[in-house]
């Protein structure tokens, strides 16, 4: 395997999570935004690897790995960080209903890929809403500047829930016919 920009970036992006949770526990004022600031930072650094990768020509197999495991670990750690933080059944239940949707779909992609139908559950325009409002509501729910950005981000956050669901449902939708056909 040889590194290259959009592996670099992905690599850049997995050594910012332990930097990230460092940020969010360290006992000063500015903690947060730093906290949010390098999640807004690794998110910029998701975009910019895949725009990379595929104008440069420089997709690689490795890449199509790692770049989404990068994704949903640091998107798992800032919402275990925010529902620990919050400590509320309101956060909490939107928190585990999305990493319980990042599971499932993950294995639903893989099982459908053994049977060669892995286009069937690609990524839709609803996932991308979904992933849009979900990094849009933990940047205003990790900086908690004020309560109008708390309450910002508890708005995103339903909105990132309700998408979570929807996309969920199409996705499971997609693979209906092969979840519930008997085995032959």
């Amino acid at each position: 395997m040889r590194l290259n920009i959009p592996i670099i970036l992905t690599l850049i992006r997995i050594a910012l999570i332990p930097v990230f949770v460092i940020a969010f526990y360290l006992p000063y004022e500015w903690s947060a935004f730093a906290a949010a600031l390098i999640f807004v930072i690794a998110g910029a650094t998701d975009w910019l690897d895949g725009y990379l990768a595929r104008t440069l020509g420089q997709t690689t197999r490795f890449g199509a790995f790692l770049d989404p495991v990068a994704d949903k670990v640091m998107v798992a750690i800032a919402l275990v960080l925010i529902a620990e933080h919050y400590n509320s059944i309101w956060v909490t239940i939107p928190a585990a209903t999305m990493i319980a949707r990042e599971v499932i779909i993950s294995a639903l992609r893989e099982w459908m890929a053994e049977l060669g139908k892995r286009a069937n559950v690609a990524v839709s325009w609803v996932g991308k809403f979904k992933t849009a409002a979900q990094m849009f509501a933990l940047t205003m729910l990790l900086w908690r500047d004020s309560e109008w950005v708390i309450y910002v981000g508890y708005a995103a956050l339903y909105i990132a829930t309700a998408l979570t669901y929807w996309s969920m449902y199409q996705y499971l939708l997609a693979a209906k016919d092969d979840l519930l056909n008997a085995d032959d």
